[in-house]
């Protein structure tokens, strides 16, 4: 290895990727007599599932990050590497970074680098539709959704303005869900003193699913009380519509033309490119298919671990959600002690400790698998269920804290646009011939 890690007799065990699936695994070898590289492209642990609540406004972003270094400090047999891989070479068991002379050697591998939105064959409609994976999305989302007031506040006419308060969410899965169950809250909510010439309660929320109804993942008597608890906060649901354009005017589905600024992508997941290096069949979303113990075919020191990884546990695929990929790094992690200790290797073995969905202000619906729950209850569950899951004490007080700020006075503590300069957004006002009004 050059300029990486020091070199160790003892086992190594390099991780790729530093979110739940990769973080579980290095935890889970902290006594292990292996040397540990994780190495991430970002310095921080995000905690994805309030992702959503940053791209609204909710939480800040350090409210749901932590350092990963910080996270790792009590394990000593790890080191944490802060780059991209970029390439895998299975045969000299190395990777390397992305400045392309950092090769990083292991004796096991265990990739967990999560997966990206998916376009299905229309990467072109990124630029119009952001998705919502990382910190920069959510950042980037928020800024498209706070500055669509503003612009709607310069705009002189009803149909510019109009346009650019009509949101449009496309994917009805959880992230689409409760992003689109945020929207009308803070527009009718939070903004509608803030403004003079706009009125915010005018604000449209659209919710596109392209399959018969929305959170294909639940049982239909919860996805049926979410989608009434979705309509009563007056967001629009299109079921069985497919989006077939995406431009800086709208969204079109099939004839039909909704005409919206501010479009907003949760419809579909696309794996790391570097699951293509493996040389192991992929599934449609670009996931490795491995093995029962959770290593690739032909490889058996390669692991993959969540949305990296087509995964079965009894026959039925493992869902690509934070706690699959949990029991994911732990389960490789293990199966990697036993390998070194003789032991035979175990099947991965998927516990679903339940599905849980927030629609909005006490609206949420969960499936415990031994009980059903909706309404004010299934929320507060979910909310002390996120706090006790974010990692630090401080994470947990500070989103606490806003959460309860937020309930009692319908206020979001984190209204910053920022990011790319306004010039962009004046030019797509010019283009549409929409006029604004002048700076004195």
């Amino acid at each position: 290895m050059t300029g990486a890690a020091p070199a160790s007799p003892l086992p190594r065990v390099v991780i790729l990727g530093g979110g739940f699936g990769g973080m579980h695994a290095a935890r889970a070898l902290r006594r292990a007599p292996v040397s540990v590289t994780l190495i991430d492209r970002t310095n921080h642990h995000l905690f994805q599932p309030l992702l959503y609540q940053v791209a609204t406004a909710a939480l800040s972003p350090s409210d749901i990050t932590v350092p990963i270094r910080w996270v790792l400090r009590g394990v000593h047999n790890a080191t944490v590497l802060l780059g991209e891989a970029r390439a895998i070479d299975l045969a000299a068991r190395t990777v390397t970074l992305d400045d392309g002379r950092h090769a990083v050697p292991y004796d096991y591998l265990v990739v967990a680098t999560g997966a990206r939105h998916a376009y299905f064959g229309h990467d072109e409609w990124e630029g119009h539709a952001p998705g919502l994976k990382t910190l920069d999305d959510a950042l980037e989302i928020r800024r498209r959704f706070l500055l669509s007031f503003e612009l709607a506040e310069r705009c002189e006419t009803d149909a510019g303005r109009a346009a650019h308060q009509s949101f449009v969410v496309v994917g009805a899965g959880p992230t689409g869900v409760e992003l689109a169950g945020m929207l009308p809250e803070l527009a009718r909510h939070a903004f509608h003193r803030d403004f003079r010439r706009t009125d915010t309660r005018r604000t449209r929320v659209i919710l596109v699913e392209g399959g018969p109804r929305i959170l294909p993942g639940f049982v239909p008597s919860l996805a049926a009380r979410a989608h009434r608890d979705l309509e009563e906060l007056g967001v629009e649901i299109r079921t069985n519509a497919v989006v077939t354009r995406v431009d800086g005017e709208g969204v079109s589905i099939g004839a039909e033309r909704i005409a919206s600024r501010t479009v907003f992508w949760a419809a579909g997941n696309r794996a790391s490119s570097l699951t293509r290096q493996l040389g192991v069949p992929l599934d449609k979303s670009g996931r490795a298919i491995v093995n029962p113990d959770l290593s690739i075919p032909g490889h058996p020191e390669v692991f993959v671990v969540g949305d990296a990884a087509a995964a079965t546990s009894e026959g039925r695929p493992v869902p690509g959600v934070a706690q699959g990929a949990m029991q994911g790094g732990v389960h490789a992690a293990r199966n990697v002690l036993r390998t070194l200790r003789g032991e035979p290797r175990r099947p991965f073995r998927y516990w679903n400790k339940g599905e849980l969905a927030t629609i909005g202000r006490n609206r949420a619906i969960g499936d415990l698998g031994f009980m059903r729950i909706a309404g004010t209850p299934a929320w507060v569950f979910w909310i002390f269920l996120h706090i006790m899951y974010l990692v630090g004490f401080r994470n947990r007080l500070v989103v606490f804290m806003q959460w309860a700020w937020a309930y009692f006075t319908y206020q979001r503590g984190s209204r910053l646009i920022t990011g790319r300069e306004r010039g962009e957004e004046e030019a797509r006002l010019r283009h549409t011939g929409e006029h604004t009004i002048e700076r004195g």
